[in-house]
């Protein structure tokens, strides 16, 4: 978990060195209210089923029941703090959510996905979410420090697919930027190759031409000397 804490930390920080003091600006936003209803209804169930299990198992599953309440309660104040956006640069993800009892505080979390680390956005649907029509996003990492098990998971999103959309749209923008700056060094670098060989093929000729000069001369004095002895004998 350290590690998870150290990497979030050393996006955020990136992007702050990025931005300066500038706010980056909000290309996407999600939105969880419209699944609020659906979400709690979701993750009551699913807390239902797990209790029954454990009652049949241990029977602490009786306490769970009696907790629904304040499980209940937890999951609206979560789902209504969440907050999940595209910027130019990364995917930001905050969520500020009560501990399993609220008296004791509550948990702020803050992600921050660098848009080059992201390889895909994957959305899921299971059996029981199909029921309640509810999706959860996946932000694939690419892979070289992270194992799969670090990718972003959030559920409860509305309009999934836009978000994705929107997500991928801008990494495409990226990818075709990086391209286009690549090819312009590639035909500065191209230019620059063609202006040197232009400037020693021009030094050849001149070179060329100079020794063709002094041959000549050469030549006429190596007359004028050989006729200079026919006279004299």
């Amino acid at each position: 978990m350290e590690e998870v804490v150290e990497i979030e930390s050393l996006e955020k920080s990136l992007l702050e060195d990025n931005d300066g003091n500038e706010e980056e600006s909000v290309l996407y936003e999600a939105s969880f209210k419209e699944m609020e209803e659906n979400f709690v209804k979701y993750q009551t169930v699913q807390w239902v089923l797990y209790s029954l299990l454990l009652i049949l198992a241990w029977g602490i599953g009786l306490l769970m029941l009696l907790y629904i309440p304040i499980r209940r309660f937890i999951l609206r104040k979560d789902i209504r703090s969440r907050s999940l956006y595209l910027t130019p640069n990364a995917i930001v993800y905050k969520v500020t959510r009560p501990v399993p009892f609220p008296c004791f505080g509550v948990l702020h979390k803050e992600k921050h996905v660098l848009l080059h680390s992201v390889a895909d956005i994957v959305v899921e649907q299971g059996y029981l979410q199909s029921l309640f029509g509810v999706y959860s996003v996946r932000i694939e990492n690419v892979g070289v420090r992270r194992p799969p098990s670090d990718d972003v998971k959030i559920l409860g999103i509305a309009n999934p697919n836009d978000f994705r959309k929107a997500v991928m749209m801008r990494l495409s923008n990226i990818r075709n930027e990086i391209v286009s700056r690549q090819s312009s060094t590639l035909e500065d670098s191209s230019h620059w190759m063609s202006l040197r060989y232009d400037s020693t093929h021009s030094r050849e000729l001149l070179l060329l031409q100079k020794l063709e000069e002094v041959g000549s001369s050469v030549k006429r004095m190596q007359t004028l000397f050989e006729e200079q002895q026919s006279q004299t004998s």
